[in-house]
């Protein structure tokens, strides 16, 4: 979907690559491993100042630019955000740099899953993982070991946040015939990690192994 035209393009995972596997079957698995965590943190620590932040430096690159746009990153041109960054301040550099790389993962990796590349994609997903981290700075500590975790599990290709990584769970892509012991290495080691969270999740529902369905679709009525 690009959010600037609202208009949605279809981009179909490598015929070449489901044709290589058994019966047809995707390459991959989704891994979704529970942290525990059901409360948000405190607001000084949450999303809400994150957005804020976000619109903090798109005011500057903006008005540096001469531009009178809303302060929405998206209205700020690649090329503007290249040339001014370095008057940002230091937390609204690191907000800025996680908005534009993540905008070039995106790219890539749309033409990663075009091209059925499942190695490059699943660095691709990493790399948002610890730019949410380190230039996004958000994630509570529980969320960031699962997705440490996760990285060094069996047959895991990428790994990160579901979400904005205050609380929930992480989601992977693994191989397929590797899927089940990945599960269980991370079960184990997140256990080891955060005994009393997981102990309050059932069993069953500490990390599922999900098959990748259809795409998004447009639902015509007549």
């Amino acid at each position: 979907m690009d959010c600037k035209t609202a208009s949605p393009s279809y981009v179909y995972f490598s015929e070449l690559s489901k044709s290589q596997q058994p019966q047809g079957r995707p390459p991959f698995k989704i891994l979704l491993a529970f942290s525990g965590l059901q409360h948000n943190l405190p607001k000084s620590r949450g999303y809400n100042m994150r957005v804020f932040e976000c619109k903090e430096a798109a005011r500057a690159l903006l008005c540096a630019s001469g531009s009178e746009d809303a302060p929405i990153l998206r209205k700020v041109d690649p090329g503007v955000y290249e040339a001014q960054k370095c008057i940002l301040d230091e937390n609204l550099a690191k907000r800025a740099e996680h908005y534009f790389s993540e905008m070039k993962r995106v790219v890539k990796g749309r033409e990663a899953w075009a091209r059925g590349d499942l190695q490059e994609l699943g660095q691709l997903i990493s790399a948002s993982g610890r730019s949410s981290i380190v230039n996004y700075e958000c994630g509570s500590k529980e969320m960031i070991q699962l997705y440490e975790i996760l990285l060094k599990a069996p047959g895991v290709l990428g790994a990160r946040f579901s979400g904005a990584g205050f609380r929930g769970c992480c989601l992977a892509i693994v191989e397929s015939d590797r899927a089940e012991e990945a599960a269980a290495y991370v079960g184990a080691e997140y256990e080891r990690s955060q005994p009393e969270l997981v102990s309050k999740i059932p069993a069953d529902r500490r990390v599922l192994v999900c098959e990748p369905g259809d795409s998004a679709q447009v639902i015509l009525q007549s």
